[in-house]
């Protein structure tokens, strides 16, 4: 089936298009958003086959998200459709240029009921990378334990586990997020953090230095314009960020994970997906939207191009 399989939560996303007020008149672009599904449609626009399996609404909401994955080559066949509850809602705007605000109307959604039984269908003998999020622990105690069901089944099958923190303050407290990461961090590979949120390892480890104490294979700490470092078993790695103009930093994350989750795909060391992961994030930040940026192949040249090259 697919080298990758995603799972989580992919919702409906509202993107306004100038900054203000909310307003009788306010405009918006219509898209779709989500962790998880930002990384599979990452990873298949780099040549890899990718699968996002997870549960949306019977509603036009969820259709759209099922049309745009199946549209960037995502896998949909484990997507499942829930008749009695709705697909999820992300509304942004900036009430000023260098600030956005975000508000969700997910309590309730098709996601948060997510089980394992949805999930485990979708993984095959193909599947060599699971990916998920701290989000959908975060989204429900259904949502939570299908992840600690489907990573524990991953591991016994030989399935390399990434898992993002991505911490969500309006869903999921830092103790609590914390607990959650504890009772499957032994069973994950690939964890990748960002600086402000080793609060959260620092909870799960119950240590002042949840660096050492973390325990997995590849520790990727995402240090924003700083770049990001790999704490591996041959010692600290670290790629720069690459110097672009900020668009929309909205899913540089999400991103990079995509771009070293598929350099891991194609057997590069850790310093060459580090470097693939940083241009991934940049590719992202020069475009509005969570994912509608992310590089294909053909792209990678555009960045380490003179200024001012033309492609003919």
């Amino acid at each position: 089936m697919s080298a990758l399989l995603a799972i989580g939560e992919a919702m409906l996303v509202l993107r306004g298009t100038s900054p203000g007020v909310l307003m009788p008149g306010s405009q918006f672009v219509t898209s779709i958003a989500g962790a998880e599904a930002t990384v599979a449609i990452g990873v298949a626009r780099f040549g890899h086959t990718a699968s996002f399996a997870g549960r949306v609404g019977d509603d036009d909401s969820g259709d759209l998200v099922r049309r745009v994955l199946a549209g960037e080559g995502v896998n949909v066949d484990h997507l499942r459709t829930d008749p009695s509850r709705p697909t999820g809602e992300m509304r942004r705007y900036a009430r000023v240029w260098s600030t956005s605000t975000v508000t969700y109307h997910r309590r309730g959604s098709a996601a948060s009921m997510l089980t394992a039984d949805d999930i485990l269908p979708a993984m095959t003998t193909d599947t060599r990378i699971l990916h998920v999020t701290g989000i959908t622990q975060a989204l429900g105690d259904s949502a939570a334990a299908a992840v600690e069901t489907v990573i524990a089944a991953a591991r016994e099958r030989g399935i390399l586990v990434a898992y993002d923190v991505n911490h969500r303050t309006r869903l999921i407290s830092v103790e609590e997020a914390g607990r959650r990461l504890a009772r499957i961090l032994p069973q994950i590979d690939i964890l990748f953090c960002g600086e402000d949120e080793l609060h959260v390892l620092q909870a799960a480890t119950d240590s002042h230095h949840p660096i050492q104490a973390a325990g997995v294979t590849e520790l990727i700490i995402k240090q924003s314009a700083a770049g990001a470092t790999c704490h591996a078993d041959d010692g600290a790695h670290h790629a720069p960020a690459v110097p672009v103009p900020l668009v929309d930093p909205v899913g540089a994350g999400d991103a990079f994970a995509a771009g070293y989750l598929s350099a891991v795909l194609d057997d590069l060391p850790v310093p060459a997906r580090l470097t693939r992961a940083t241009h991934f994030a940049a590719f992202t930040i020069t475009t509005p939207g969570d994912w509608e940026g992310l590089p294909h192949h053909r792209d990678l040249a555009l960045l380490t191009s003179p200024q001012g090259t033309t492609f003919r």
